[in-house]
């Protein structure tokens, strides 16, 4: 379809100009990045839960010159979620490819360094534990955004992506008055149920770590 004259007569003053694109400064990694939540202490440890836990890892497993960035949103992430691990050829990791990834930079360990496989066994039991019921816990225990934070996040044009797990600090629906008449919405969690398993764990992890001055034998 053809634009009539009197618009074309307009369109002509505002011309259209494209602009080139903004050159690239980003340079790869020298050194592998782990990109975390930020804190607002000084340590360079994570708020975040899921963070601190990979932090630990790679701790634990030994690396070495890893360093941290805490600029990066939620929103420029793999699946809009933190941790990812920046590597050598500018490969961005999500947490399930770190441990892969720690492997193939150590190379491979027999029994990824516990002293038998029994030993390996066991503490991949606790892990599982650890990140079952305390894990739970620990993002039941987060404090809830004000109403502040709530009222700028939606006003934002640019939301910062929800996880799942935050769901868990939905409160409790009154029983009384007006709001009982309403059904519950969401998802609602027994704290106490949560907090007990939480008890209940660490106890039966302290129990086994005193008896060990190494943790099931690890080196």
């Amino acid at each position: 379809m053809q634009v009539p004259l009197g618009f074309q007569r307009i369109f002509s003053s505002f011309p259209l100009h494209s602009w080139p694109s903004a050159p690239e400064s980003r340079k790869p990694p020298t050194e592998p990045t782990l990109w975390i939540h930020p804190s607002n202490h000084v340590d360079g440890l994570s708020g975040d839960v899921d963070c601190l836990k990979w932090q630990a890892y790679l701790a634990l497993r030994g690396l070495k010159n890893i360093r941290v960035r805490t600029d990066v949103h939620p929103q420029g992430a793999i699946d809009h979620r933190l941790p990812n691990l920046h590597v050598e050829g500018d490969r961005l990791l999500p947490p399930h490819g770190i441990p892969a990834w720690v492997d193939e930079k150590l190379g491979k360990q027999k029994w990824e360094g516990y002293i038998s496989e029994a030993a390996q066994d066991e503490s991949r039991a606790w892990v599982s534990l650890l990140q079952g019921h305390v894990h739970a816990a620990l993002i039941f225990a987060k404090h809830p955004p004000s109403l502040k934070e709530t009222l700028l996040e939606m006003l934002s044009p640019f939301p910062s992506f929800t996880p799942p797990t935050a769901n868990l600090q939905s409160t409790v629906v009154p029983m009384t008055g007006f709001l009982s008449l309403l059904p519950p919405i969401g998802i609602r969690v027994d704290a106490e149920s949560i907090n007990t398993e939480y008890a209940q764990a660490i106890q039966a992890l302290s129990d086994r770590l005193s008896t060990d001055k190494w943790f099931l034998g690890s080196e």
